[in-house]
């Protein structure tokens, strides 16, 4: 048997790799995603690793006027959810809820691992976050900027409610997806090699 060719480097992927950084959901505006360019970005979400082909994850999409109307649900569940808070403090926090979904397009990557079966909820959740790093990858690919939070609405049970979680599952991200009119400045990244050690056995 012949050994193996390997394949050639694609500079352009590793370069864009290297690239790679989030742009504030508030940063991001029209164009989005069209519809055939947004399956295209699931699809390359979705190919990640999935032990035992369990597809312990799936998408809800939040566009168009459904980003003003799940906001306003969400301002007033925090209301609601916070009636000890001072006012001033509670609607201006309320406010950022209205305004959660700026961004053309958001995708929001939903944790439901699957039961009685021998792959471990972490590894299934892993694969979740697979998906969303996948999502930034290929928002990136397609010419558009991108960036995954959670925060309130991915953790409160409301919330969860009204983007439409059901039991058992959770918010694995929220990605939005947009164009930036300006990508911020890198931030500092950590020192690979700090973090870096090579197997030894143990004394």
């Amino acid at each position: 048997m012949s050994s193996p060719t390997r394949r050639p480097p694609q500079p352009e992927w590793l370069a864009a790799l290297e690239r790679r950084r989030s742009v504030s959901a508030a940063g991001l505006h029209a164009p989005g995603p069209d519809p055939k360019e947004t399956r295209r970005l699931l699809a390359i979400a979705a190919r990640v690793p999935d032990h035992a082909m369990l597809v312990p994850w799936r998408f809800i999409l939040i566009e168009g006027a459904a980003r003003g109307e799940v906001g306003a649900l969400l301002a007033e569940a925090y209301r609601a959810r916070n009636p000890q808070m001072p006012p001033e403090k509670r609607e201006k926090f309320a406010g950022i809820m209205s305004r959660l979904f700026p961004a053309p397009l958001a995708v929001i990557v939903v944790s439901r691992p699957v039961g009685g079966t021998m792959i471990p909820e972490f590894e299934q959740e892993l694969s979740a976050g697979a998906v969303c790093m996948n999502l930034l990858t290929g928002a990136r690919a397609l010419g558009f900027d991108a960036i995954w939070v959670t925060g309130w609405a991915a953790s409160d049970a409301e919330a969860r409610r009204i983007l439409g979680l059901g039991e058992g599952e959770r918010v694995a991200g929220i990605l939005h997806v947009g164009t930036a009119a300006e990508t911020p400045a890198d931030r500092p990244r950590p020192d690979v090699e700090a973090l870096t050690t090579r197997w030894a056995p143990p004394e």
